[in-house]
């Protein structure tokens, strides 16, 4: 019953336009241990939301009553079209945006793909309790997935899969139904450091150890205020998240395209010119961001990572213009970022 109960759901899942479906028990010990650690070492940064909710995030059946199997999902996004990722991030006037973001926001979208899973679940079982996530609540997604067979947190901490990389999104339906658990896979990095030695910034400190404060995807996404400069010139072009630690990973040879349309870069965001994106007003912003994860980054955080861009693009006249034309910007975030970024003009000259 269970067996076969478990296996309609993944052919359900995968019918609903998951690449796979897994199941996992909720006995976190291990990762729990791991990410108490973690955060006793402030490696957090100003995530607080982290620590918040104390050992729920561990404990599934603290954040859903009852819990005992996890259904968990993961969905392929690497865009199949679009400019080529290392072609930018060796192109210095262009922007460099994570692959994740250039389409539409994926929260929503699997969020209803995951309700309507429910509902055919729903078909054939008694009734239960259930709850979806897609990275919107204290849910450990990765030792989940890792724990259902969808591969294996590598050294990187991101999730990879034998034969689908790691370019895809997470998520799950936390549940009182009795299903079977899937069997974990083996770690495959094996003595690989690649992700490690290509880090801009030298934010994994260790096999497995990720330190946030360092990551350039932290830095431009969850970071408030003035970004350390220490770390600027290490950005480069990045101006939302940082792909290296998955570009230059060698699973990612076997990963997949994504069958959705909805990420396919939007508004040219895979190619665009950093001046460009620089002279966009905030209504601009929030009209082209419509529908977009780089939306909740707001306007000025937009302006404070593309001036950092700018500030290590190569010097001529019009980037230089295009930074002086933001000198008496009203956020003095924003005013200090493209000073900075005048500055390394003039160090160069």
């Amino acid at each position: 019953m269970q067996q076969e109960r478990s296996k309609e759901i993944k052919l359900w899942g995968q019918s609903l336009g998951f690449q796979q479906v897994g199941i996992a028990s909720i006995d976190l010990k291990h990762a729990e241990e791991d990410f108490l650690q973690w955060l006793k070492a402030g490696l957090h940064g100003e995530m607080d939301y982290m620590a918040r909710h104390g050992t729920k995030r561990s404990r599934p059946e603290e954040l859903l009553p009852g819990t005992i199997s996890v259904i968990t999902v993961r969905m392929d996004y690497f865009p199949n079209e679009g400019a080529d990722p290392l072609k930018i991030l060796k192109s210095p006037e262009k922007a460099y945006i994570s692959r994740y973001a250039l389409g539409r926001d994926y929260h929503k979208m699997m969020r209803q793909r995951l309700k309507k899973l429910v509902k055919q679940i729903e078909t054939i079982a008694e009734p239960f309790a259930s709850r979806v996530f897609v990275d919107s609540a204290p849910v450990m997604e990765k030792p989940l997935a890792a724990q259902s067979g969808l591969g294996w947190v590598g050294k990187h901490t991101c999730l990879i899969n034998r034969e689908a990389g790691s370019w895809f999104f997470l998520g799950e339906i936390y549940t009182d139904l009795s299903l079977m658990a899937d069997k974990t896979t083996n770690n495959h990095c094996g003595s690989c450091v690649e992700c490690i030695e290509v880090c801009p910034t030298q934010a994994i400190i260790a096999p497995y150890k990720l330190d946030a404060r360092r990551c350039i995807s932290y830095l431009t996404i969850e970071k408030h205020g003035s970004i350390p400069e220490e770390f600027r010139p290490l950005m480069g072009n990045r101006i939302y998240g940082c792909d290296d630690c998955l570009l230059f990973c060698p699973w990612n040879r076997f990963a997949g395209l994504s069958r959705e349309s909805d990420f396919n870069p939007r508004h040219g965001l895979d190619c665009a010119d950093l001046i460009e994106l620089f002279d966009w007003s905030e209504m601009t912003f929030l009209q082209r961001m419509e529908g977009s994860p780089i939306r909740r980054i707001g306007h000025e955080r937009w302006l404070r990572n593309i001036a950092i861009a700018l500030g290590n693009s190569p010097d001529n006249p019009e980037t230089s213009h295009a930074l002086r034309q933001k000198l008496n910007h009203p956020s003095e975030i924003v005013r200090e970022h493209v000073i900075w970024a005048l500055n390394q003009k003039s160090d160069h000259k």
